[in-house]
């Protein structure tokens, strides 16, 4: 209830304007008010206007002059961060602790469906069983849809709350902010990816085609193309895997992965109780510990070239800079981990014993893209797009949020995929829509690691000396100059319109595999 001009009126006007009836009366009660010098009832005789409405407009004024005394500081602001965590931990708690979900008949044996086994089941060869489970999981998730879309309203909310206060327009420019990077590299991704999904269509009609079905539906997105081959790795095996395969970063990298091997840096055998999952973790002035379970299973392999990609990033920018200089940014923090992951493929490709062995593993770096490209490029722009119709004021609905993610699934997964109606649920369940515009960041580091893997194959020394500084780098510059030592530059699109390339390269070979 403020305008500018009034504020420059001497006492005497703003009592004159009082009198006058006109569209700005509202405003001259309001700045009256504000001032203090005349009482409701002065107020009202002068102007005819009841008490009662006049007391709802002080109520506003003094609420304004309360929040002028006292304006949001930089401490404020941290401190509300507590609270603004609340959303993200209700999510969790709903999800990981309150939410249940039926059990299926998995041949004679009973499984209870739970989100770590969520994947697991829809890979699994009984088509009906995947059916099933989808529909189990996904009704689940719809029957909690409300408070779900509520608690992601609340977490929108707060993010453009706080972007405010810290003088941005939107909640994806803070968070790209806070990084130090353009708005203009995650939106040059999505360009690049909807300019170049005819591949990733195409890889949909191969599924559907290696896989033997009428129609492709969204729970036949994990099962195996290659039902055929099967491969088991043990764990020594993979050690030696790994050090053939990344041969490329040379002798010193080879060296470091034989002393995590030989010094404990890796706990890998599963124990009752053990965490699941994969996961690197540095301690600063000692070596970086992995932890995983691994199951002699050919993708455990791939997830400990992943993990060490982690540790020997974390151990080259701690051995090059003090404590503070030492923690590499966020948006670099997938790229030597998925580096090792590509060169690891394109060794074993290029040693495949048989036309199956190739192409499942052809298969597995294009099931790669994608989950970390595509997918994820998707969930980024559900997130950039449901975002901007909170900050636009657009009623935030389990509806509305349905039908956003349903329209891009479609999009993304073209005319070949039967986009069931119980996919537009899946928004409900992803935690990463809780982690402020993370998810690009996975399909931009996919698309420079496999920039760089290709730069190390093609140029060799020159390229591996570049890539070594870049582990060495710390957080010493801001994560795009400092993928440029590697020889990449996302401020272009370039490095996803060559992954693009890639793929459709893969995909072809692929195609000729499954003739």
């Amino acid at each position: 209830l403020h305008i500018d001009r009034f504020v420059e009126w001497d006492d005497e006007r703003v009592v004159k304007q009082l009198a006058l009836v006109n569209d700005e009366r509202i405003f001259v009660i309001a700045e009256a008010l504000r001032r203090g010098k005349l009482t409701v009832d002065a107020i009202s005789d002068i102007t005819k206007v009841d008490k009662w409405f006049i007391h709802k407009l002080k109520h506003i004024t003094d609420v304004e002059n309360q929040l002028a005394s006292a304006p949001l500081t930089p401490k404020l602001l941290a401190a509300a961060n507590i609270m603004a965590l609340a959303p993200y931990q209700s999510f969790s708690m709903l999800q990981n602790a309150d939410m249940k979900f039926p059990t299926v008949k998995d041949g004679d044996e009973e499984v209870q469906i739970t989100n770590g086994r969520f994947t697991l089941l829809e890979a699994s060869p009984n088509r009906e069983l995947r059916k099933e489970v989808f529909e189990q999981y996904y009704g689940t998730y719809k029957s909690f849809r409300n408070t779900i879309a509520s608690l992601y309203d609340a977490q929108m909310k707060q993010l453009f709350f706080f972007a405010k206060a810290r003088g941005y327009k939107s909640s994806f420019e803070a968070a790209v902010g806070r990084d130090n990077v353009s708005p203009q590299v995650c939106e040059r991704l999505l360009s690049s990816v909807h300019k170049n999904i005819a591949p990733f269509h195409r890889y949909m009609v191969l599924r559907k085609k290696m896989l033997g079905v009428d129609e492709l539906h969204m729970y036949d997105v994990y099962a195996n193309m290659l039902k055929d081959y099967e491969r088991s790795v043990t764990y020594e095996e993979a050690k030696e895997m790994l050090l053939e395969g990344l041969a490329p970063l040379g002798d010193h990298y080879l060296a470091l992965l034989r002393e995590a091997f030989e010094n404990r840096w890796i706990d890998a055998v599963e124990n009752e109780g053990k965490r699941v999952g994969a996961y690197c973790n540095s301690v600063y002035a000692t070596h970086p510990f992995v932890l995983m379970n691994f199951n002699n299973t050919f993708e455990d392999a791939f997830v400990l070239a992943h993990e060490l990609g982690h540790a020997m990033h974390f151990w080259h920018s701690d051995h090059s800079h003090d404590f503070f200089n030492a923690q590499y940014k966020m948006f670099v923090a997938e790229v030597a981990s998925i580096t090792n992951e590509v060169l690891l493929n394109h060794y074993l490709i290029g040693k495949a014993a048989s036309r199956e062995e190739k192409a499942y593993l052809i298969n597995h770096l294009l099931d790669s893209f994608k989950g970390t490209l595509f997918r994820q490029a998707m969930l980024e722009e559900f997130e950039i797009e449901s975002n901007r119709m909170s900050e636009q004021g657009v009623p935030i609905t389990a509806d509305s949020l349905s039908e956003l993610y349903l329209r891009l699934n479609k999009e993304y997964y073209g005319p070949t995929m039967i986009s069931d109606p119980l996919i537009g649920e899946e928004w409900s369940r992803v935690p990463h829509m809780y982690m402020n515009f993370y998810c690009y960041q996975y399909a931009t580091s996919f698309a420079a690691s496999v920039a760089v893997a290709k730069r190390i194959l093609t140029e060799g020394e020159p390229a591996l000396k570049d890539y070594i500084r870049f582990l060495s780098a710390g957080c010493t510059d801001d994560p795009v100059s400092i993928l440029k030592i590697a020889g990449v530059d996302l401020s272009t699109e370039k490095p996803v319109e060559d992954a693009m390339k890639y793929f459709d390269e893969l995909l072809t070979q692929l195609e000729e595999l499954a003739e």
